[in-house]
């Protein structure tokens, strides 16, 4: 009886032979990720604009005449956004790390309880030293 094969599984059973087979979807992702990658790469000069000028290589902000520098503050942003932004990417990724143990706390046991504890209190003492130095203060 003959049996319609994909050319998928040829590949797969070939490379399950020497033990690779595994690894052929990761394979053909990166060809797939890198074939697109070059076709946008080539496909963008040639249907992009072709003839230039000052509209089309103008940065363009809202309708508003983009100016070099801002009517107000100087160009400068207050830093309070900046330790905002940090301070809200590291309690982020404090909800990562506590994540996965608040999942597996029954397995962990003591010796998790402990380790979370350490993280915990490593945590704790920079946000207080952040508070401390008026990190979480608006004026």
């Amino acid at each position: 009886m003959i049996s319609s094969v994909s050319a998928m599984e040829v590949l797969a059973q070939e490379g399950a032979d020497s033990g690779l087979g595994v690894f052929l979807p990761l394979v053909l992702l990166f060809g797939l990720a890198l074939a697109f990658a070059l076709f946008s790469v080539l496909l963008g000069p040639l249907l992009g604009p072709s003839r230039y000028n000052k509209a089309k290589l103008s940065a363009y902000e809202c309708g508003i005449e983009p100016s070099p520098q801002p009517l107000v503050g100087g160009g400068r942003m207050p830093i309070a956004y900046y330790v905002t932004a940090m301070l809200f990417i590291l309690f982020d990724i404090e909800m990562v790390f506590l994540f996965p143990y608040a999942v597996s706390a029954d397995f962990l046991g003591l010796w998790g309880v402990a380790a979370v504890s350490v993280f915990i209190a490593t945590f704790f003492i920079a946000d207080i030293y952040v508070w401390r130095r008026g990190g979480l203060d608006w004026n």
